[in-house]
């Protein structure tokens, strides 16, 4: 026993001899196992081949289907963690928006505010009457230049849309070129205030639209934030699971280096 123990582990040679001749010795013992086998030895080695490969072709198609759930929950756990980044990003741009929306509402009351202001002192001057002055064309033709370059400096100033503008030159949009200029101002300041209370009103509601952006990214990045963890999770999960890839070349190399 000691003498057949060293010449296996001294000499190689020996044991890959023996490893074929019970490769060769299988299908043998195979066949004579098996009653069957014993009257028809032919038809049971072709059946047991059969199995032998229709055994192997099953574990080769359940490494592969192993393989492709591990590429799949890999690939899945990759493409949640970019859009989670992706959505992170998008928060930081909705932030932006509503902060820059926030801002504007902020001017805009600060305008609403100054041009009320203005309109209040224009009522207060007016309140005391206008000076009489000669009625004629020239008379009427200063006060409709004086309305057009009210209602231009106003337009200019961001207070008045260009569609005022339109209005004093064409006669419409409910202005009076024959006014008194006192009285022109007064309805310029008016004018003015309610546009901007109108651009303060609507930038208020942009502000809000804004503000519920940024709720809808947030949401959206938290939950795949979470998702991303769940998928980073069963990728582990199915990686630890499946069989490492070349396992049964590693073995066979073992083997193959032990004999």
């Amino acid at each position: 026993m000691n003498l057949l123990s060293d010449m296996l582990l001294s000499e190689p040679a020996p044991i890959a001899v023996w490893a074929v001749l019970m490769l060769l010795a299988l299908p043998a013992l195979v066949v004579l196992a098996s009653p069957d086998g014993v009257r028809n030895p032919r038809l049971e080695l072709v059946e047991t081949i059969t199995w032998v490969c229709r055994t192997g072709q099953r574990r080769k198609e359940r490494r592969a289907r192993r393989a492709a759930e591990v590429a799949h929950a890999l690939r899945f756990a990759g493409e949640v963690r970019v859009a989670a980044t992706q959505a992170g990003e998008a928060v930081d741009r909705w932030q932006g928006h509503w902060q820059a929306a926030a801002d504007r509402v902020d001017a805009t009351f600060t305008a609403w505010q100054a041009a009320d202001a203005r309109w209040a002192r224009c009522r207060a001057t007016a309140a005391f009457g206008t000076p009489r002055t000669p009625q004629n064309p020239a008379e009427y033709a200063s006060r409709e230049r004086f309305l057009h370059d009210a209602v231009r400096a106003a337009a200019d100033r961001g207070e008045l849309p260009a569609a005022a503008v339109v209005g004093a030159l064409t006669g419409g949009g409910g202005w009076d070129a024959w006014l008194h200029p006192a009285e022109q101002e007064v309805a310029v300041s008016r004018a003015s205030a309610a546009h901007l209370a109108l651009v303060y009103r609507e930038a208020v509601a942009a502000e809000r639209a804004a503000w519920h952006d940024v709720q809808l990214a947030r949401r959206s990045r938290d939950s795949l934030r979470r998702e991303a963890v769940r998928a980073e999770a069963r990728a582990t999960v199915v990686r630890s699971a499946a069989p490492p890839a070349g396992a049964g070349d590693l073995r066979r190399s073992a083997f193959a280096q032990a004999a």
